[in-house]
């Protein structure tokens, strides 16, 4: 259908962004009835059709390694974006050493949800309260019981596998809700025993992966009791949904629908609806409010003919990435919002945040020569380690007053492009047939340990408009600020000191240098890609920009559902929480037209 189309239809709401939090709020307004109209910044993206699962490396130009255009490799899933888009630049308030902020974007349809890892966790009773527990950050205006019924919603609809172990602070899920987990792996029984004897719980991971088919005659029910529509469109996209294979990257893509992914999970049932369009290539620049203040539409730049349009509708929903997110609001400035829409504040850009990070790796010797065998899995981990000292940091044992969790990987899965990288420090330059059975003697044998540890917000972490440059739609760009806290780097420290003990607690050598320096030890933040905050929602108006419903305080038919309302950057990856939290908001919106207040 031409734009021009979609111009002349009445819509109840306008989301802009099709990712965790676009495509939870475009499935759940539309299974209620409304009329919803989806701006995506990318094109079009059907991971049906484009997902290369089964293709080998061989069959890839070097061999699937990184390149600059892609940095996770030529298979990932991200087909226009990375930390660098041409010609959507942006810039730096300083070039100080660890003061850089790298920011990824995913131009496409579905956005980061093609592309991120499915580790899906819940934040618990202490990540909503953090100030109150130890004096630093701020507290949300909402509790764990408020979201928990959503979590268990979000994680029924999109299935998630893992155990409920009754762990402080690390939330159960109701019965029945979590998938079975697959079995752990022998190097993950191996960190398993190092980790008993250091107290260290390792627990099956949580991940966003059918480990089996959904219950698709019962879910539906769950999720939609009096809700007929919602209950059908469900069903039929949870029967479309395969199992997973165990055999293929989920940073590829899945044409089998087995993980979650917005494009296969949350758009299709909405467009089942027939309640929902969607334009693509809709670069959107700015939120338009009436005379009364309230926001009408969205102006946006036809990316395949540069031409600015305008989309209308009754209540407008961002969810374009929480920089993103910001950046719109900003650039949305009138005689009634001089300093950007919604931003009476002066919240809107502030308390960036992104997860801490630090890694090390590690060779088993237990793990050489081992025989070929089935290692069949996810993609991803099968066991984690979550955050386990919180009584000593609440005593103040430690140097850092927020905790981390531990991912890792290892064994014997398709070697990609550098697998064998440094085997010289292993065979002292063999070469021919030595080379070829050191490979085999070492492959297998190494794992990797990564930190996701909890940032506390601060001042010097934000994001504001460059006055100087636009980028190549004429629209001003972000400048970004940045700045660890002791807090973070000292935690990053602990990261690395704990990792060594792990490694060497499985007759393992550390292969790389341990940094007693957190600034050394730390990663770039927008590294991780778990950007959130800068329009965090509160309890009062004077410092926050919405309300616990993520509603604009100033512009009520303004909603945010991605990962800009977070008030603190919990060490669970905030994805299953940014979907969890769209839902609630969307329950109270639909809540809002029936009640006629919007």
């Amino acid at each position: 259908m031409p734009n021009d189309d979609f111009e002349k239809k009445e819509y109840d709401a306008l989301i802009v962004g099709s990712g965790a939090g676009g495509g939870m709020a475009a499935y759940v307004l539309a299974t209620a009835g409304l009329k919803v109209l989806l701006l995506e910044a990318g094109r079009s993206y059907d991971p049906v059709k484009e997902t290369p699962m089964f293709n080998l490396p061989k069959d890839a130009p070097l061999r699937g390694g990184s390149t600059p255009e892609k940095p996770f490799g030529f298979y990932d899933a991200t087909v226009d974006g990375g930390w660098q888009v041409p010609g959507e630049p942006y810039t730096q308030g300083s070039r100080e050493r660890g003061r850089r902020f790298d920011w990824w974007r995913a131009r496409m349809l579905g956005g980061r949800t093609n592309h991120w890892g499915r580790i899906s966790l819940r934040m618990g009773e202490y990540d909503f309260k953090p100030y109150t527990r130890d004096g630093l950050g701020f507290d949300w205006p909402i509790s764990y019981n408020d979201l928990a019924p959503y979590y268990d919603k979000t994680e029924m609809l999109i299935g998630v596998y893992g155990t409920n172990e009754g762990l402080e602070n690390t939330p159960d899920s109701s019965e029945g809700v979590l998938l079975p987990p697959p079995k752990p792996r022998a190097y993950e029984l191996l960190a398993k025993k190092a980790c008993d004897r250091l107290g260290i719980p390792v627990i099956p991971s949580h991940l966003a992966i059918l480990s089996e088919r959904l219950d698709h005659e019962n879910i539906p029910q769950k999720l939609f009791p009096n809700n007929k529509l919602a209950q059908d469109v469900t069903r039929e996209s949870m029967k479309s949904r395969a199992a997973c294979f165990w055999a293929t990257p989920c940073g590829r893509g899945c044409s089998i629908k087995a993980n979650f992914q917005s494009t296969t999970v949350l758009l299709p049932p909405a467009l089942a609806t027939g309640n929902l369009d969607i334009i693509t290539d809709a670069m959107v620049r700015e939120v338009t409010v009436d005379k009364k203040g309230k926001a009408n539409g969205v102006i946006y730049i036809d990316k395949d003919t540069r031409q600015e349009r305008f989309a209308s509708a009754r209540a407008v929903v961002v969810a374009a990435s929480a920089a993103e997110t910001s950046r719109i609001l900003l650039n949305s400035k009138s005689t009634l919002f001089p300093d950007g829409i919604a931003n009476g504040s002066g919240a809107v850009g502030k308390y960036l945040m992104d997860t801490v990070g630090a890694g090390i790796g590690g060779q088993i010797p237990a793990l050489e020569s081992m025989p070929a065998h089935n290692e069949d899995g996810a993609s991803a981990m099968h066991m984690y380690m979550p955050w386990w000292l919180y009584k000593e940091q609440l005593r103040g044992d430690l140097d850092f007053a927020r905790g981390y969790h531990i991912e890792f990987g290892g064994g014997r899965s398709m070697p990609g492009a550098g697998a064998f990288g440094g085997m010289g420090d292993f065979t002292s330059g063999a070469y021919g047939k030595d080379l070829k059975e050191a490979c085999r003697r070492y492959y297998g044998s190494f794992v990797w340990f990564d930190g996701r540890g909890e940032m506390i917000p601060n001042e010097d972490s934000y994001c504001e408009i460059d006055k100087d440059q636009v980028d190549q739609w004429g629209i001003p760009v972000l400048k970004f600020h940045w700045k660890w806290s002791d807090q973070e780097l000292n935690q990053a420290a602990h990261m690395h000191k704990t990792f060594a003990e792990i490694i060497e607690g499985m007759g393992g050598k550390v292969t790389s240098t341990v940094q007693t320096d957190g600034a050394k030890a730390i990663i770039n933040g927008g590294a991780i890609i778990h950007e959130v905050g800068t329009a965090r929602m509160g309890s009062n108006p004077n410092d926050s920009v919405l309300n616990p419903y993520c509603q604009s305080w100033e512009v009520p038919n303004l909603f945010l559902t991605d990962g800009a309302p977070f008030v603190s950057n919990a060490d669970k990856n905030p994805t299953l929480t940014i979907m969890a939290l769209a839902w609630r908001t969307c329950d109270y919106i639909v809540d809002q037209f029936k009640k006629r207040n919007i």
